[in-house]
């Protein structure tokens, strides 16, 4: 029987840059590259977007 399962990963990532815009540019490109190093992510695992934004601290808690 074939079974479709949707998953999520949801994580945040602290980084030092100069804008709220620069480190969103660092982590996508972080992520990006590791999505590209790892192929099975989307070849076997299904994985078809990344999705990221700045938090403030209180959206954290």
């Amino acid at each position: 029987m074939k079974v479709k399962v949707q998953w999520i990963i949801d994580g945040v990532m602290e980084v030092d840059a100069d804008s709220n815009e620069a480190a969103e540019a660092l982590v996508d490109e972080k992520l990006r590259g590791f999505i590209v190093a790892n192929a099975e992510l989307t070849e076997v695992l299904g994985a078809s977007a990344i999705q990221g934004h700045v938090v403030t601290d209180d959206e954290t808690d």
